[in-house]
């Protein structure tokens, strides 16, 4: 609504104060009027402004200076100058310092009117776009971090807190649990997502190699070292460097790089010169450092250089309730790169997701439905597509180690009733989806009675509206 829009006036010539007043208040805007600049400047700071209409001649302080402070100070607030000194130069000049819009004296009402419209709908589409982005941004803050539990809750809850001071960062968790994807998040949520994300692989390299990586060299300071290479510590100066698995650096470079985190600054292999540096560090592991430290393997004065802000990745048989979220992200994400259809998983497929150990953690599972999307034709996922190394059965029964003769038999009888309704639940399943789900065509095809092969389907819980 425009009678919501305030419009401030600063001029030195009252005919103009009156003249815009008249023009714009018939319009529905509310117009504050002024003939001295510091007067503005002061309404700027109590009142909420949406434009200001300036003259760029003006007593006491120039409109040059006033557009110059507006623009530092009042940055949302559009500007259009109005001069009855107007040149191309002036007007172009105006422009480049943030003005809007210009207009040159004397104006028609209509004139004033389109300018100022012009003007503010251009303000509107930028907040809206500007809204709309940080809406974006809110909503996909955690885009590939998926996750409801309440143990991810926390660990988002703390990346909120961290991510935009400089504050040194070590990520614990088992393998596959995500703890680069959290790294690299943090430091697009921080001041200096502008600026490099560079990781460093401690398990890849050599010491020899790891230090040259990692400070980089001089020509001539070592065998190879043709040319001189900056390190990633340079390469990373203004954003964060991550370390990856640092609990297999060697106590050599663990002492180096304790140096850098204490001093910001380092000296290439071979070189003599100190370079400063600005990074961010952010560790993880999926190693106990106090247990290292005891026996020797990792520095304990490092380890409290990096232990400032500790955030814990739980394995995924810690948050089962986030395993259908995961497996249904999966499913679309893949599915669009590889241009298929696949996009449903039968219950019994999804209660074998949510009850496999999943040792290798988030990565096993993805790793799993990228394979099913690849491999098979369906649009669906079902339990016979699931790999046999991954059998169910076989994980519940090793979790438990028999202790006499007795528990042993037991064992062995559920383990002959899984495998046999295993084969049961594939046989019927199959024979359904060749028969195009029509339970009397697929007795009629596997040579059974139709009561005896829907008898069948009730033993293993299968219902045809669960997979059609």
């Amino acid at each position: 609504m425009k009678n919501k829009i305030k419009i401030l006036v600063i001029d030195d010539e009252e005919v103009i104060l009156n003249s815009c007043h008249k023009i714009l208040s018939k319009e529905g805007y509310e117009v504050i009027l002024t003939d001295d600049g510091n007067y503005g400047l002061n309404i700027l700071k109590e009142e909420v402004i949406d434009a200001v209409i300036l003259d760029l001649k003006m007593p006491k302080i120039s409109g040059k200076e006033l557009l110059k402070t507006i623009k530092e100070n009042f940055p949302e607030v559009v500007v259009i100058i109005i001069t009855g000194y107007s040149t191309i130069e002036s007007a172009v000049e105006a422009m480049k310092s943030g003005a809007s819009d210009y207009l040159p004296k004397p104006f028609k009402p209509i004139e004033l009117i389109l300018v100022i419209d012009k003007a503010l709908e251009k303000k509107s589409l930028i907040n809206e776009n500007l809204y709309l982005r940080k809406k974006l941004s809110e909503e996909y803050k955690y885009k590939n971090i998926i996750g409801k539990h309440p143990k991810m809750k926390e660990v988002f809850e703390l990346m909120e807190k961290v991510a935009k001071t400089d504050a040194t960062i070590l990520i614990y968790g088992e393998t596959g649990t995500g703890k680069e994807l959290v790294a690299r998040t943090i430091h697009t949520m921080s001041l200096r997502s502008d600026k490099p994300f560079v990781p460093i692989d401690c398990m890849m390299l050599t010491e020899s190699l790891l230090e040259s990586e990692l400070f980089g060299h001089v020509k001539g300071s070592f065998t190879g070292a043709i040319v001189t290479k900056p390190g990633l510590l340079e390469l990373a100066n203004k954003g964060t460097l991550f370390f990856d698995e640092i609990g297999n650096l060697n106590l050599n470079i663990q002492s180096k790089l304790l140096r850098v985190i204490q001093e910001r600054e380092f000296i290439p292999v071979g070189g003599t010169e100190k370079k400063k540096i600005d990074v961010r560090i952010i560790a993880a592991t999926n190693r106990n450092l106090q247990d290292m430290i005891k026996g020797g393997m990792f520095r304990e004065d490092l380890f409290y250089r990096l232990h400032i802000i500790p955030i814990y990745l739980p394995p995924l048989r810690e948050r089962r309730s986030d395993i259908p979220l995961l497996v249904n992200y999966f499913m679309k994400e893949y599915s669009e790169k590889i241009g298929k259809k696949f996009d449903k998983i039968a219950p019994e497929a999804m209660k074998f997701f949510t009850e496999y150990e999943w040792v290798g953690n988030v990565r096993e599972l993805e790793n799993i439905i990228e394979r099913l999307t690849i491999i098979h034709d369906d649009d669906s996922i079902f339990v016979e597509h699931i790999p046999h190394t991954f059998s169910s059965f076989e994980t519940s029964l090793t979790s438990t180690i028999p202790q006499t003769n007795e528990e042993l038999k037991e064992i062995k009888r559920i383990a002959k009733e899984k495998v046999v309704q295993e084969i049961e639940k594939k046989f019927l399943i199959s024979a359904l989806k060749r028969n195009n789900w029509n339970i009397s065509k697929a007795a009629l095809e596997t040579g059974m009675q139709r009561e005896n092969f829907h008898t069948l389907m009730r033993k293993n819980n299968i219902k045809l509206r669960e997979f059609q």
